[in-house]
């Protein structure tokens, strides 16, 4: 009894030691566990994850040492797991997921504060504004964020420190390689790098992405940031009769050419049944199923997220796979689309593959030319008297494609709308091309133009603005000066037209191309991939942020304190509403006078969204302190407001806007003063374009007022626009200034439009006075700026044609040609996200 009673004790005690590789495991499974809120995509079971565990365990080195073996197994089971779970993500999640699993272990073991990582996700607003110390450089985004980090236990008489030495802080946010440089002592040594990564936010946000990399191959491993690549002989290698494959889709991607391939060095050629599914597939595919799991075929279903209704029926037959007796060469493989209506039970115990389209210009000429291209080797090689000009239209059609696919990475500069281009769309443009080349006896550009720019690629884009910049892309490529040996289409000479060469000596011109893309090809500035890189790194801290878990116990406690004090803080400066019955006498809706319309249309507006913030707060504070149920509803409302996120309700029922929740408070209570102004001092001089909730209706009653003043027809009347030195004293006799408008992608030198200053993204741009002019007609020198509500530009389609975005094009001075502009995607927004 007593020897059993030790070996117990020994038991436990050996037990208790291995205690690490539990906690590790949990917090693991937990992260691969809330990759469902990233894509509904991304499931996984619990008995994948055990069988992963189990054999990370018998993979890893045995060790006399208890302490060296726990370290090896946790080490070698995260990098399985990671590189598992990496086949299935998508390429911008990989580093989320990282992170995420850095951060959560590091916290575990508090080497990283709560409240820090808190406040990297969400970027809290300061409690008091100072003066920029150095507005030259300092943006108001930057100087925010700076004094925010004043709140941090760690972070006291920072701001001070920041005020004293701004010039030695000038260095790093100058040096290229900003997240390497060491800050001024004693921060230096003082801080640790997660500590760090909260400065470089604040001074250079395009350079967080790379700290995470180096802060992951420092406490996790280069392995980690190390390409993650998958085959599919492994994914077949870990498949079964009774596991499905599923190829997790994007935008302008097929897996079935690389899938036949597989087949064929397997001899399954003959034995691969497909069907795309879609309307009235159902039966056949059901048939398909049965017929190929009894005699070993491999059964391969693409476009799952196009047949919903179906989906419930492949859940109970993969099911039924389960539990029959297969042939044991039988495979299904299934291709979808990211898609809700996917059976969960299928992803959670499949072997899922994400199938990307490559990245860069080099690696898309590299897959136009081996796929599209490679179909016209025959007339390639052919003695045919127009072959050299179809080679040169041909180089010069793959590079626009892959410089419009590329072109997306840059958000809103590149396109307001992320198309989704497909091989498709360039192999009928080569077709067309080769069809009309040889029937034309010259090259028929307007007809290449037209059916390129408008048809193929053209077809797929709603946007007015986003057709403008794809024809005036398009006419780089297709124009005379193309059929030249000596032609380049980028300054450095990186790209040009070859003589007398080959389809291989086109292959090989290709892998000298440059691996990384210079914004220049694509007819933008260079601030455009500090614009990329910024937006990656917002993207991935909005990522991180939405993966929160709910909090419990104490730090519940803490949540609910923080909202409580934020909610009554609201409530307490919160502006009144406005008594329409006093605005209505005062300005009554007059024939002469639009202006008093629209002052009472945006005051019923502001009403609306003021009452449902009023009451939101009033309820949340209610249930926050027991005195109402605290429903799902509020609860949503309580995480937004700590996590400094405008609550979806108010979203719904306010205008557009990407502001964190206190930038958004403080620009309704502005928006608020301007209009209060108003109605206590009447008509202003000037109008705070980003203050009108819909501002197409003010424009609109600019307009009237003239076409009532002056007698016209209000359809024969447009804007003509003059940019103003300094703000009105007085109202112009006709038309308006508007103020408050930023450009983005270049700046305004007091006479024209000029090239942005380095790292500086966007600019004030003066007054502008509207003046409706009757049979307007376009002047000479101007570039056509549309004018958005955000940064974002995309919006819903409205009936006008626009997007519920677009406000109006703007007609600003400019000695560049328009086409310059427009491929620098220049456009003035009304409101930026900060």
């Amino acid at each position: 009894m007593k020897e059993a009673e030790i070996t117990q004790a020994d038991i436990d005690m050996t037990r208790s030691l291995y205690i690490p590789v539990a906690v590790q495991g949990r917090i693991l499974y937990f992260c691969l566990s809330d990759l469902q809120y990233i894509d509904t995509m991304y499931q996984y079971s619990l008995e994948w994850f055990v069988e992963i565990f189990n054999n990370s365990i018998l993979a890893t080195e045995k060790s006399g040492d208890i302490q060296e073996r726990v370290s090896n197994i946790n080490h070698k089971f995260m990098f399985s797991l990671f590189s598992n779970v990496c086949r299935s993500l998508f390429e911008k999640h990989k580093l989320h997921f990282a992170f995420l699993v850095c951060a959560r272990i590091r916290m575990n073991d508090e080497l990283i504060d709560a409240i820090e990582w808190r406040h990297l996700l969400s970027g809290p607003v300061p409690l008091t504004e100072d003066p920029n110390p150095a507005p030259e450089w300092i943006t108001p985004r930057c100087w925010k964020e700076i004094q925010a980090l004043d709140e941090l236990e760690n972070f006291q008489d920072f701001v001070k420190f920041f005020i004293r030495n701004v010039s030695q802080f000038k260095k790093i946010f100058d040096d290229q390689e900003a997240h390497m440089t060491p800050y001024p002592e004693p921060w230096q040594s003082k801080l640790d790098d997660f500590q760090k990564m909260l400065i470089l936010k604040c001074l250079r946000p395009d350079k967080v992405t790379n700290a995470m990399q180096l802060y992951l191959a420092k406490y996790l491993g280069r392995e980690f940031i190390e390409p993650q690549t998958a085959e599919l002989s492994a994914i077949y290698g870990e498949s079964s009769p009774t596991t499905p494959i599923v190829f997790i889709l994007s935008p302008g991607t097929d897996p079935a050419a690389e899938l036949y391939k597989f087949a064929d060095k397997l001899k399954m050629t003959m034995k691969l049944h497909a069907i795309s599914l879609g309307q009235g597939q159902g039966p056949r595919a059901e048939a398909m199923l049965k017929l190929s799991a009894e005699a070993g075929y491999w059964c391969f279903f693409q476009n799952c997220h196009l047949a919903p209704s179906w989906m419930p029926e492949l859940d109970m037959l993969v099911e039924a796979l389960t539990r029959q007796t297969n042939h044991r060469d039988f495979r299904l493989w299934l291709t979808s689309a990211p898609s809700p209506d996917f059976p969960v039970s299928i992803l959670q115990n499949s072997s899922k593959m994400t199938i990307e389209p490559p990245r860069g210009v080099k690696a898309n000429m590299f897959r136009a030319y081996l796929a599209q291209v490679g179909e016209m080797r025959m007339f390639l090689a052919s003695e045919h008297p127009k072959v050299q000009q179809f080679k040169w239209l041909l180089f010069s059609l793959c590079l626009f494609h892959s410089v419009l696919l590329e072109r997306r990475k840059f958000g809103s500069l590149g396109f307001n709308i992320a198309y989704e281009f497909t091989d498709g769309d360039l192999r009928i443009c080569i077709s067309q091309l080769h069809m009309f080349l040889l029937e034309y006896d010259v090259v028929p550009f307007r007809v290449l133009i037209y059916t390129a720019g408008h048809i193929n690629y053209g077809g797929r884009i709603t946007d007015d603005w986003d057709r403008r910049c794809v024809l005036t892309i398009l006419k780089d490529f297709y124009k005379i000066e193309i059929l030249s040996p000596t032609h380049k289409f980028d300054v450095e000479g990186h790209y040009a037209q070859l003589t007398d060469a080959t389809f291989e000596d086109y292959i090989e011109y290709i892998k000298t191309f440059p691996l990384n893309d210079d914004p220049a090809l694509f007819g933008m500035h260079p601030n455009a991939d500090i614009s990329f890189a910024q937006a990656e790194t917002y993207a991935c801290l909005n990522t991180l942020l939405a993966l929160q878990p709910r909090e419990v116990g104490i730090a519940a406690a803490s949540i609910e304190e923080v909202t409580s004090q934020l909610a009554s803080e609201m409530l307490a400066t919160m502006p009144p509403i406005f008594n329409l019955s006093a605005i209505h006498q005062k300005y009554p809706v007059l024939y002469e006078e639009s202006f008093n319309t629209v002052l009472i249309q945006e005051a019923i507006r502001y009403n609306g969204l003021l009452k449902v913030v009023r009451s939101t707060l009033e309820d949340l504070l209610k249930a926050l302190k027991g005195f109402v149920v605290m429903s799902e509803y509020l609860e949503t409302v309580s995480k937004s407001l700590y996590n400094n996120r405008i609550p979806t309700v108010w979203q719904d029922k306010g205008y557009p806007s990407l502001k964190p929740l206190g930038a958004w408070f403080l620009d309704l209570k502005d928006r608020i003063e301007f209009l209060k102004s108003w109605e206590n001092y009447g008509i202003p001089p000037a109008f705070w374009i980003s203050g009108f909730y819909f501002p197409q209706a003010f424009l609109t009653g600019t307009l009237q007022n003239f076409a009532r003043k002056y007698v016209v027809s209000i359809d024969a009347i447009d804007f003509s626009f003059q940019v103003q030195t300094e703000m009105p004293k007085r109202r112009p006799p006709d038309g308006c200034i508007i103020y408050g408008l930023f450009l983005e992608g270049c700046r305004w030198d007091g006479k024209f439009l000029n090239e942005s200053f380095p790292k500086e993204l966007y600019t004030n741009m003066p007054p502008i006075l509207l003046l409706p002019e009757v049979h307007h007609k376009e002047p000479e020198g101007i570039y056509v700026c549309p004018v958005y509500k955000t940064i974002n530009r995309a919006g819903v389609l409205s009936t006008t044609g626009h997007s519920t975005n677009f406000v109006l094009p703007m007609e600003i001075p400019s000695k560049q040609p328009q086409s310059h502009w427009i491929k620098r995607g220049v456009a003035l927004i009304c409101a930026l996200d900060y």
